[in-house]
C-alpha cells in the first residue's frame, strides 16, 4: 500500500541571479513498512527533502501525500496537528524536553492530543528502546544514544504513518550509532513502521531496504537493496 506520494516537488530559495533549487522537480513514492536511506552530499538537497516530506516547511510547487492526504492543502494549523499525529520525527541532537522525564517526553505528543496512551504499549515500547530502568530519568541523566532512544519512542508512540529521520545517528559515538541503527530496523520490522532516514552513514544506508540518492535537488539513483 502506498503510504507516500511526492509529485513535481521542488524548493526555491532567493530570485533571479541568487536562485537556488534545493529541490529541483523530485517526484517518488514509498510504501506502507518500508525503510529508506536518502543519501547524498552535503548541499545536495537532501535534508530540505525530509523537511518537506514532513510538512516542516512548504515547497514552491508540487504535492506531497501522506496516506493519501494532501498535506500543503491545508492551513498551517490544521498541518500542525496532522504532523503532530501522523509523522514522527528523529533529529540529530534529540530535541527532549529537559523538565519532563522519560516517560514523559515519550508520551508528549499523545499527551498534546489528549490522547491517554496504553500502559501496556508504553511499557512494550520502554522495553524495546532499553529504557524501561530508565523511564523516570530526566535527559540529562542520560547518554546520548540514550536520549535518542526517548526520541525515537516519542516518534513512535503515536503509530504515524512515516517516521521521518535527519541524520540520527550524527552527534552519537561509533557503539550507540550501531544500536540506533539496530533499533530503527526493529521498529520497521516489529511495529511495520515505515521509516524514511536522512544518512551520511553507510550502515544505515545498507540496512535499509530502499536507497535514494539527492544530488543538486535531483534524484540520481533509486535502487532497493
Amino acid at each position: 500500500m502506498e503510504i507516500l506520494k511526492v509529485v513535481n516537488l521542488s524548493k526555491v530559495y532567493g530570485n533571479a541571479e541568487n536562485k537556488i533549487k534545493a529541490v529541483d522537480d523530485i517526484s517518488f513514492s514509498v510504501e506502507k513498512g518500508d525503510f529508506v536511506a536518502i543519501v547524498g552530499a552535503s548541499g545536495s538537497g537532501k535534508s530540505t527533502l525530509l523537511h518537506l516530506l514532513g510538512g516542516v516547511d512548504r515547497p514552491t510547487k508540487g504535492k506531497v501525500y501522506i496516506d493519501g492526504v494532501d498535506i500543503y492543502a491545508m492551513d498551517n494549523d490544521n498541518l500542525a496537528i496532522f504532523r503532530r499525529r501522523q509523522v514522527g520525527l528523529i533529529y540529530q541532537f534529540y530535541n527532549l524536553i529537559p523538565i519532563l522525564d522519560v516517560e514523559e517526553n515519550i508520551t508528549l505528543p499523545a499527551r498534546l492530543d489528549g490522547v491517554t496512551v496504553d500502559k501496556k504499549v508504553l511499557n512494550d515500547l520502554l522495553e524495546t528502546l532499553g529504557l524501561e530502568k530508565r523511564r523516570h530519568h530526566l535527559p540529562n541523566e542520560l547518554s546520548g544514544g540514550q536520549q535518542q532512544r526517548v526520541s525515537i519512542g516519542r516518534a513512535i508512540i503515536n503509530n504515524p504513518a512515516i517516521i521521518l529521520a535527519d541524520e540520527p545517528t550524527g552527534n552519537l559515538d561509533s557503539k550507540a550509532s550501531d544500536e540506533i541503527i539496530a533499533l530503527l530496523k526493529k521498529s520497521n520490522e516489529k511495529y511495520n513502521q515505515t521509516i524514511i532516514v536522512i544518512t551520511h552513514d553507510l550502515e544505515i544506508a545498507s540496512s535499509a531496504n530502499r536507497i535514494i540518492t539527492i544530488e543538486d535537488g535531483k534524484i540520481i539513483s533509486d535502487v532497493r537493496n
